[in-house]
């Protein structure tokens, strides 16, 4: 059984890096370059995604973090975007002597709309996408990354980005989608929000269609956090923003 694939790069205090759903770590190409002047940054690749895709690893919490446990020992600051996020924040709550600091970047600890949580969409959304994968794999990954790239001044061009780098190494594991959405559907990771004791930082997009502004700034006054708001984006500014994306995350790792 392959472990998962991690590339690093850079010089400084370690910043581990974990993707959204149907990506890899690729998609943070742009911020790399930026990134690499300040941290030693660790590219994960979640199984059956990138250069992990032949891992026959399960695409769960518990899985992930055993493997990372074993290669990136020393303490780090995680930061995850999008399903990327859930990875993250479940590493800062149950081993936060190896969490720095925490970095959400369009990122909910409840993706999913709940009697108490009305910032979330609909459940049925994520099922539907597990459902019409099994029918149209092809044009629902495309939908998905239309919705990613909605809201984004830079539509076409992050469009673009998004559909080149999920398919530049493989197409995404099938089974492990359906893990991810799953994941996405039923994870609610807000009950140990308040009981956090490292530094957090919520970054958000102003136009994110899968993940509110409003989530995140509850989320991030839970557990004492620092929130921004990117008002002229969409779910991944760091494809067309990666210097402000970097200011940020270098104004939180200073103080």
């Amino acid at each position: 059984m392959m472990p998962l694939h991690i590339e690093s790069i850079g010089h400084g205090p370690n910043l581990i890096l974990f993707h959204g759903w149907a990506m890899h770590s690729g998609i943070f190409a742009p911020l790399l370059p930026h990134l690499s002047q300040h941290f030693r940054v660790h590219c994960v690749d979640l199984p059956g995604h990138g250069k992990s895709l032949l891992s026959k690893l399960p695409l769960s919490f518990e899985t992930v973090w055993t493997e990372l446990n074993k290669t990136l020992t020393e303490p780090a600051y995680f930061m995850g975007w999008s399903l990327g996020g859930l990875f993250a924040l479940h590493g800062a709550q149950h081993f936060p002597e190896r969490c720095i600091g925490l970095i959400m970047q369009n990122a909910s600890p409840c993706f999913v709309h709940r009697a108490d949580w009305p910032y979330g969409m609909p459940a049925q959304v994520f099922s539907q996408f597990a459902d019409d994968l099994q029918t149209d794999y092809a044009q629902t990954l495309n939908r998905f990354f239309m919705l990613e790239a909605q809201g984004s001044d830079h539509l076409r061009t992050d469009l673009r980005h998004l559909q080149n780098t999920a398919f530049s190494v493989g197409e995404p594991d099938k089974r492990v989608l359906c893990q991810g959405l799953a994941l996405l559907e039923k994870s609610d990771l807000r009950a140990d929000l308040e009981a956090m004791t490292m530094p957090s930082l919520w970054l958000a997009g102003r136009r994110d269609k899968l993940v509110s502004a409003e989530a995140m700034q509850q989320a991030c006054t839970a557990s004492g956090g620092v929130f921004k708001v990117l008002q002229h984006s969409g779910h991944a500014p760091f494809l067309t923003h990666p210097d402000t994306i970097t200011q940020h995350i270098l104004d939180f790792t200073s103080t």
